[in-house]
């Protein structure tokens, strides 16, 4: 007997954010409630200590400030867990002299990104890169996903 295969899928623009509770940097935060009468960009990466997740953590950061003033919150994700963001947070600090001041989500077990569509079917468990960017009274969804094909160098 063949098994059937769980679906997700991106939200699509304009449909509500789905709610979850999640382990932070910054502790646990219940989204989308903790964040009502804010935009929030919710973006993921695919893993901590990479040179790309490195420089976008570092360029979200250098904008924060002029994010707050848009009363808009950053929210970072990825599968690694909660220990490991704290570890690269730090070596970021150390190293590129930037504190890293937004929460980013642990989300070790995938359940807020296979809610949100972003682990790549062919991909393996990683999260893709993707950009979720939520209206400040309804946490509407408006969007962009990325999925890097893997290209061997010889």
């Amino acid at each position: 007997m063949e098994m059937e295969k769980e679906v997700y899928r991106i939200p699509l623009i304009g449909e509500k954010a789905s709610s979850f509770k999640a382990k932070t940097t910054h502790g646990e935060i219940n989204f989308p409630e903790d964040f009502k009468g804010k935009w929030v960009v919710l973006f993921s990466h695919p893993a901590d200590f990479t040179p790309v997740c490195t420089t976008e953590f570092y360029a979200f950061q250098r904008r924060y400030e002029e994010f707050k003033k848009l009363n808009t919150e950053l929210i970072g994700l990825s599968i690694d867990q909660v220990f490991s963001h704290i570890k690269w947070v730090e070596w970021i600090k150390e190293k590129l002299g930037i504190e890293i001041e937004f929460p980013i989500i642990a989300d070790d077990l995938g359940n807020i990104s296979r809610l949100y569509g972003m682990i790549h079917p062919g991909k393996g468990t990683n999260t893709v890169r993707a950009v979720f960017i939520m209206d400040p009274n309804e946490m509407e969804a408006y969007d962009w996903w990325f999925a890097y094909k893997e290209v061997k160098v010889e």
